[in-house]
């Protein structure tokens, strides 16, 4: 089973709004998972770094660079994942699940200036 949290750096209250679903899913090996992080930003931001992020080890599995006005750049993950924008929300698949997958997923966003 694995379980999912939120991890949030904020420049300001109220600045950045980071939430995921589900928060809770099981998946049978060999499976495929999605997770959903939806990001809100209420001030203008020139970049975002987002990050999907598995508990053990902090290990980052997916990591990309986003600007509002131009088109998402290819998320550089490790194999069996992919990442999908489609602004305000990115998900992370995970194909083929194995017993190593188990533990928690958090999508990690900061604002970069």
């Amino acid at each position: 089973m694995w379980g999912l949290g939120v991890l949030i750096h904020l420049l300001g209250v109220g600045a950045l709004r980071v939430s995921q679903d589900p928060g809770e899913v099981q998946v049978t090996a060999g499976d495929e998972v999605a997770l959903g992080c939806q990001v809100l930003v209420a001030e203008p931001w020139d970049l975002l770094r987002l990050e999907w992020v598995k508990d053990t080890g902090h290990r980052v599995l997916c990591a990309t660079r986003l600007r509002p006005a131009a088109p998402a750049t290819p998320a550089h993950c490790v194999p069996r994942l992919r990442m999908a924008w489609h602004p305000p929300r990115a998900t992370l698949s995970l194909r083929q699940a194995r017993g190593d997958d188990a533990g928690g997923y958090f999508c990690r966003v900061t604002l970069e200036i």
